[in-house]
């Protein structure tokens, strides 16, 4: 990778793009699909020689890379930003810092989540088959991940799958390839064993071709809907497992006992962080008629006050979008909002300079509904819609009206009422008092419901992603020849059989007794050869 290069990218080169600036900053080397599956090849050749590492051993690796994330934090704060468009506070808080305290969180756990679990007697009279269930890595898996949070969202994925034994093949997205490669370069500093972990630059649209096809064990992906759809239906073809983490149309809840000034405070910072180009953001409020007029005057405030430019100094809150496409989705959401007749309640000033692309001011809409592409889609960018509700019943409907359930959050100063609504949420996350944060938490697992994935990523569910459940079960009473079930049959074998459920499901004494008797009759049978 070169950066700041002052000539053009080469013909198999990804040009690298500020999208603040337009400005031609590196380039990143493409590989070409026959060199992806070779890579593959290396990386099933290491697994083995890895996962036969003592689990110790693996453990220093993480930590090691760790220790180069926490060392470079300003560097990969300033990556981030050139390269996806954020400022700097948001790629150190939602990004490097979590993904440092990620490494060791799973480095302190692995052991535990990789320790056999015993499954337990389920019926006396099996008492002596006794199983355990193993995990065992899956092989070479499959990385693909998003631009919108470059660096973060890989990098746990990549730590749980080598802990837990596996080879890893990392594909970041083409538009933050220097995120992708400064990534790459923080897990190389370790010193893993040649082959276990390999970077590849391929274009999207044939990413997940060349990994499905080159034999991958998983994949793991997140992205869009309509592609995590297209990849499912590939696998399908091998039956090769994978974990979806799609996209989101967040809702939140606020009631009338809440916090407003904190809640507004949330909205701002899930809706509005990240230019808004967050999966588990904020973009549907829905706010009780008792405390709407007054949300939204805090949060009228709030909003036209964050300031929005480039991190030159860090006294900027809010940074440019990523790619052009998806500020047409943007535009398109709002003027189609517009058009029905949404109204313009709020919006943030935008810097003024010829020099400077791609940035949105955050907005806030009032009198939306659910025909409007805001809030049946996802937007994906710096907009909210708020609506206002009168009962718990009807903030549900309205919050679970959506293909999507990636998120959502209920915010209330009681806790029991919050929890209770927090149930009846169609999500797979669902914050109280928060919004978006948890992705940062470790210990706190990720996924969705309905068309918002597969499968689940952080957190003890998303390291056991990373393994095949093996289960092992041994009988514990060597002397026995043969189970009470095996050949040859007879009457006197079938009554004693059945005799296990009379003995326990018998509707009186007597019938329960002389299902024992029948069954005791059989038990010599399994000291005979």
């Amino acid at each position: 990778m070169e950066l700041r290069s002052p000539s053009p990218p080469a013909p198999d080169a990804t040009p690298i793009i500020n999208p603040a600036t337009c400005e031609l900053i590196g380039s990143s080397k493409l590989d070409t699909v026959a060199e992806v599956k070779a890579m593959i090849g290396r990386a099933k050749a290491a697994q083995a020689g890895w996962a036969a590492l003592p689990l110790r051993r693996r453990v220093r690796f993480v930590r090691r890379i760790r220790d180069e994330v926490a060392s470079r934090a300003d560097h990969l704060a300033e990556v981030i930003s050139m390269d996806n468009g954020k400022v700097r506070m948001d790629a150190l808080a939602a990004e490097i810092v979590p993904a440092a305290m990620a490494a060791s969180y799973y480095a302190r756990k692995a052991r535990a989540f990789l320790r056999p679990r015993k499954t337990g007697t389920g019926n006396i009279f099996l008492f002596f088959k006794r199983g355990r269930i193993e995990r065992r890595p899956y092989g070479a898996v499959g990385i693909i991940s998003p631009w919108n949070y470059p660096f973060a969202i890989p990098f746990s994925e990549v730590i749980m799958a080598l802990l837990a034994g596996n080879a890893v093949i990392l594909k970041t997205a083409s538009e933050t390839q220097l995120v992708g490669r400064a990534l790459e370069e923080c897990v190389r500093s370790a010193g893993l064993p040649e082959g276990v972990f390999q970077y590849v630059n391929l274009p999207g649209r044939v990413a997940g071709d060349a990994l499905l096809e080159g034999g991958i064990a998983k994949l793991f992906f997140t992205g869009s809907t309509a592609v995590g759809k297209t990849l499912m239906k590939k696998a399908a073809e091998t039956l090769t497992p994978l974990v979806l983490e799609l996209g989101g149309n967040d809702p939140m809840i606020v009631l009338e006992d809440a916090d407003l000034e904190r809640a507004a405070g949330g909205a701002v910072w899930a809706g509005m962080s990240n230019s808004g180009q967050s999966c588990g953001g904020v973009e549907r409020l829905y706010v009780h008629e008792r405390v709407y007029d007054r949300f939204l005057e805090i949060l009228k405030t709030k909003v036209e006050t964050l300031r929005v430019g480039p991190d030159r100094d860090f006294d900027v809150d809010m940074g440019c979008m990523t790619t052009q496409r998806q500020i047409d989705t943007v535009e398109l959401h709002v003027e189609d909002a517009l058009g029905r007749g949404a109204v313009l309640f709020a919006k943030s000033q935008v810097p003024r300079n010829e020099r400077l692309h791609n940035f949105l001011p955050a907005v806030v809409l009032t009198n939306v509904n659910h025909e409007m592409l805001l809030m049946k889609e996802e937007t994906f960018g710096p907009v909210v819609g708020v609506m206002k509700f009168r009962t718990d019943d009807e903030a549900v409907a309205l919050a679970n009206d959506s293909p999507l359930g990636l998120t959502a959050s209920v915010w209330s100063k009681d806790r029991r009422r919050a929890a209770a609504l927090a149930a009846r949420l169609q999500a797979g996350v669902v914050s109280i008092n928060d919004h978006l944060m948890s992705h940062g938490l470790a210990e706190t697992p990720w996924g969705g419901f309905k068309e918002s994935g597969i499968g689940w990523t952080h957190g003890r569910l998303g390291f056991d992603e990373m393994t095949h459940a093996q289960v092992v079960v041994r009988d514990i009473l060597p002397f026995v020849r043969k189970d009470i079930w095996w050949p040859p049959y007879s009457r006197k074998l079938y009554d004693g059989i059945r005799g296990i459920l009379e003995a326990q499901y018998g509707k009186n004494l007597r019938r329960r007794l002389r299902g024992l008797g029948r069954l005791v009759k059989i038990f010599p049978r399994m000291f005979k050869k």
